[in-house]
C-alpha cells in the first residue's frame, strides 16, 4: 500500500469532491450490491436491515465525500476515523477485507462514471483508498492487539443469566462468559459491545452494538450488563421483514441459559472516572429514551456505584437530565432515584409525557412536564446545566434529531462545542453542525 500520495493525486481527489456529492449513493449502492454478491460472507458482518433502508450506503458515501473533501487536512477527520475504527474492531475486521472493500469500490466508481473515471482519476482514488486502509489498519491494529493483552480478541460466547424488564420496551440482558473465565476485562463507562446471533429467517449472523449500561467494577467482573430497546423497524425494514430484528429477536427468543457472542468492549464515547483533571468538572448527562443506556453506566461511575466494586470516582457535580414518552418507558427509575438519595453531588431531571400518581415517583427526582421532548429552557442554567461553568462538560445520546437540537440548545447558551459529546447508536456520523 502506499504510505503517501502526491499532491497531483490529492489534487485530483479533491476535484472529484462534487462528483461524489452528485453520484456518491449510487456508487456505494453498487458497490455494497457486487461485494455482496460475489463475498456472501460478508453479510454476517454488514447489517442487511441498514443495507435494507440505504442507510449504509449513504453513510459511506458522506465518509467518502467527507474524505475528499478533507483529503489534505486529515485532522478534521479524526473523530470519524477513530469511531469507525472502534465499530470495525467490535466486528472483527480484518486487513484482509479491506483489500475486498477496495477492489469493489474502485471498481464501482468505474462503473458510474464510466467515461469520467479517467485513468487518472482511478489512479488516485486507488491510492488515496489505500493510503485510507492503512490508517484504519494501523490504528485498529493497535486496538486488536490491546484486546489480546487483556487475554479476550474475536467473538466469545456468553449465557444470558439473568433478564429483567426494565420498561414496558426496553430488557435489560445480564450475560456471563459461556467458558467461566474470569474477570472480565474492564471498560469505561459509557462503551459497547458488539452482540452477534444467527438470525435464521436471514441465514446469516448479524451484529448489533449495545452499550454497557453498568459501571465497571474494580477489577472486572463476572458479566456484563446490556439494556435493549424492542425496535419497531423503519419503514423499508418492515417491508422487508426486518424489524428491529436483533431486538425483537433478543425480547422473544432468548431467555435465561441461552447462548449469544459478544466482542470486545469498544467505544470512543466514554468518561474516565478516574482522571483527576477532571476533578470538580460538572458533567451533565443528557439521553433521550433508551439513549439513556450508556450514560447510566457514567452515572453509576461517577455517583461511586454504591455497593457494586466500581473504580473509585473523582468527585464531580453530576446532572442526569432525561426525556421518555410515559412513566411505563421510563427506564432506571429506581436506581436514578437511589443515585440521587446516596449522593448529594448528583441531580436529576425527568421529562415525561405523563407521570404515575405513586408518591416514590415524585421523590428525589426533578420531574417535569413535557410532550416527549426535552425543553433546555424549562431548566436552570447554572444549577441544573452549569452553563457558566467553562470546565463543564455534556454527553448526549438518543436519536440524531434529538442530539442535533440539544448540541444546538447548549451551543446557543455559549457552550463550546469541543465540550459536548455525542454518542450515535445508528450507521454512519452525526454532521458537524
Amino acid at each position: 500500500m502506499a504510505a503517501t500520495l502526491t499532491p497531483e493525486q490529492i489534487a485530483i481527489v479533491k476535484a472529484t469532491a462534487p462528483v461524489l456529492k452528485e453520484h456518491g449513493t449510487t456508487i456505494t449502492t453498487l458497490f455494497y450490491n457486487n461485494m455482496l454478491d460475489a463475498h456472501p460472507e460478508l453479510k454476517n458482518i454488514f447489517s442487511l436491515a441498514s443495507q435494507t433502508t440505504g442507510r449504509q450506503p449513504r453513510a459511506l458515501a458522506a465518509s467518502v465525500l467527507a474524505y475528499a473533501t478533507y483529503i489534505d487536512d486529515l485532522a478534521k477527520l479524526q473523530h470519524a476515523v477513530e469511531r469507525i475504527a472502534h465499530k470495525h474492531v467490535s466486528l472483527q475486521v480484518t486487513p484482509e477485507q479491506y483489500d475486498i472493500v477496495g477492489k469493489f469500490l474502485i471498481e464501482a466508481i468505474g462503473q458510474v462514471l464510466q467515461e469520467a473515471a479517467t485513468p487518472e482519476i482511478v489512479d488516485a482514488w486507488t491510492h488515496a483508498y489505500a493510503v485510507l486502509a492503512g490508517v484504519f489498519i494501523g490504528l485498529e491494529g493497535q486496538m486488536y492487539a490491546a484486546n489480546r493483552a487483556e487475554g479476550w480478541a474475536g467473538w466469545r460466547k456468553f449465557r444470558i443469566v439473568r433478564k429483567i424488564a426494565e420498561s414496558e420496551t426496553i430488557t435489560t440482558f445480564y450475560l456471563a462468559p459461556s467458558d467461566g473465565a474470569v474477570p472480565l476485562p474492564t471498560y469505561l463507562p459509557g462503551q459497547y459491545v458488539s452482540l452477534q446471533v444467527f438470525v435464521p429467517s436471514l441465514g446469516h449472523l448479524q451484529s448489533r452494538q449495545y452499550s454497557l449500561s453498568e459501571a465497571p467494577r474494580e477489577g472486572g467482573g463476572d458479566y456484563y450488563r446490556i439494556s435493549v430497546k424492542r425496535e419497531v423497524g423503519e419503514d423499508e425494514e418492515e417491508a422487508a421483514g426486518l424489524p428491529g430484528v436483533i431486538s425483537n429477536l433478543l425480547h422473544d427468543g432468548f431467555g435465561v441459559g441461552d447462548e449469544v457472542e459478544l466482542s470486545h468492549p469498544q467505544g470512543e464515547f466514554f468518561v474516565d472516572p478516574r482522571d483527576k483533571a477532571k476533578e470538580g468538572a460538572p458533567a451533565v448527562l443528557i439521553s433521550a429514551g433508551v439513549g439513556a443506556t450508556p450514560l447510566m453506566a457514567i452515572l453509576g461511575s461517577l455517583a461511586g456505584a454504591e455497593g457494586k466494586g466500581a473504580a473509585p470516582a473523582v468527585r464531580r457535580p453530576v446532572s442526569w437530565i432525561h426525556t421518555s414518552r410515559s412513566s411505563n418507558s421510563l427506564p432506571f427509575g429506581d436506581a436514578v432515584r437511589a443515585i440521587c438519595r446516596e449522593n448529594e453531588h448528583v441531580s436529576a431531571h425527568v421529562f415525561l409525557n405523563a407521570i404515575g400518581t405513586e408518591p416514590e415517583e415524585k421523590a428525589d427526582v426533578n420531574y417535569k412536564f413535557a410532550h416527549a421532548r426535552l425543553d433546555l429552557d424549562k431548566l436552570d442554567r447554572d444549577r441544573d446545566l452549569f452553563a457558566a461553568e467553562p470546565r463543564a462538560e455534556y454527553f448526549i445520546c438518543g436519536p440524531e434529531t434529538f442530539m442535533a437540537d440539544v448540541r444546538r440548545g447548549l451551543v446557543d447558551m455559549g457552550i463550546d462545542k469541543e465540550r459536548i459529546y455525542l454518542e450515535l447508536f445508528a450507521t454512519g456520523d452525526m454532521a458537524a453542525e
